[in-house]
């Protein structure tokens, strides 16, 4: 029985698939310690985004460019948008399904 003048638990509100991914849309362009990246797709099919990471599950994927090397090939990426990201051009939004 909880006692009355317990303090209630706090609720912790988990990321959403939105909330990871940022603004990370096809066509932006953001920056951090790695490089400068192109985004050339957003995945939300979490089967698909799995085998684009070789993960056994994962939520989303991004396909980035790194524009600052000349040999800059596409790849799958899963890192989570942080602050020491930084947009450098807005992307388009795609109607894609939910995560």
């Amino acid at each position: 029985m909880l006692s009355m003048t317990a303090p209630l638990p706090t609720l912790i509100t988990l990321p959403t698939a939105a909330d990871e991914i940022g603004p990370r849309h096809p066509g932006a362009i953001y920056q951090n310690s790695d490089g400068r990246f192109e985004v050339l797709a957003l995945i939300t099919d979490p089967r698909e985004a799995a085998q684009l990471l070789r993960r056994d599950s994962a939520r989303w994927a991004v396909i980035v460019r790194d524009t600052l090397r000349p040999d800059g090939q596409p790849y799958a990426i899963g890192s989570t948008w942080t602050t020491s990201d930084y947009l450098l051009r807005e992307g388009r939004p795609a109607y894609t399904q939910a995560a």
